[in-house]
């Protein structure tokens, strides 16, 4: 207890954010925390996209999940890719900032609660091994981790492989992102076991067209997977 005080004197908690002082390890300061653009109330049930108006318990679906077919059964994110939300993803993938996984991951598990089914198997989206040794992690992969902690799922971290290196996907439209993505990714012969005759649920760290959990989800359902969903800390979107 007493390491623990002369630790906090020393290094006292900061926000996430903004990196101001805080209560609490990990948290976010209270502006910081109002400006942050959780997701909340009606949401699209297969990305999930928040929606204006609706019911409580109404399944709805945005407007590209309504023209685009979406190989997994549903859908969840837990931010908005705007503003904290947008500075906290790129942190975390670009800056090394690991300490935002754990607080990443709560919010997560709580958005994710009506896809947990008893049994699924946690797997986060891969990269490909040259992506990955230039990197040095997968943020994904980190993510998906925690959120297995927190929900007390069963985790496979190598579920899935890159077998072939794409382009950069920012900037490409929505038609060039889905091409870029066939056959991309695999269930290894080794982990098929694991996937097959049960429920996946998938980890990435934003979703933009949904092109790469498409590619992911694909791969499953081919290795016998009963069911797929996905949750993810940042749904690009606009703010309803």
């Amino acid at each position: 207890m007493a390491l623990q005080t002369l630790m906090r004197m020393i290094y006292p908690p900061r926000c996430l954010n903004c990196g101001d002082m805080v209560d609490s390890d990990f948290g976010l300061c209270g502006p910081c925390w109002r400006d942050t653009p959780f997701i909340g109330g009606t949401v699209c049930d297969l990305c999930g996209t928040p929606l204006p108006g609706g019911e409580p318990g109404e399944i709805a679906h945005c407007d590209d999940c309504l023209t685009i077919a979406r190989p997994w059964q549903r859908g969840r994110a837990a931010l908005l890719y705007d503003g904290n939300g947008r500075r906290m993803v790129l942190a975390l993938k670009h800056g090394d900032r690991h300490e935002i996984v754990q607080p990443a991951a709560r919010w997560m598990a709580q958005a994710a609660r009506p896809l947990v089914v008893p049994g699924a198997l946690i797997a986060p989206v891969p990269l490909h091994w040259s992506r990955l040794l230039r990197r040095r992690f997968n943020q994904s992969a980190l993510l998906a981790q925690a959120f297995a902690r927190e929900t007390g799922l069963p985790h496979c971290p190598d579920l899935l492989r890159r077998v072939r290196r794409t382009d950069i996907l920012d900037g490409k439209g929505r038609d060039q992102r889905f091409a870029a993505l066939t056959a991309a990714v695999t269930v290894p012969a080794n982990r098929a076991e694991r996937v097959r005759n049960r429920a996946v649920l998938l980890v990435d760290d934003v979703m933009t067209s949904g092109a790469t959990l498409a590619a992911c989800a694909d791969a499953c359902l081919a290795a016998g997977a009963t069911q797929v969903s996905v949750i993810v800390l940042a749904r690009v979107a606009k703010r309803p």
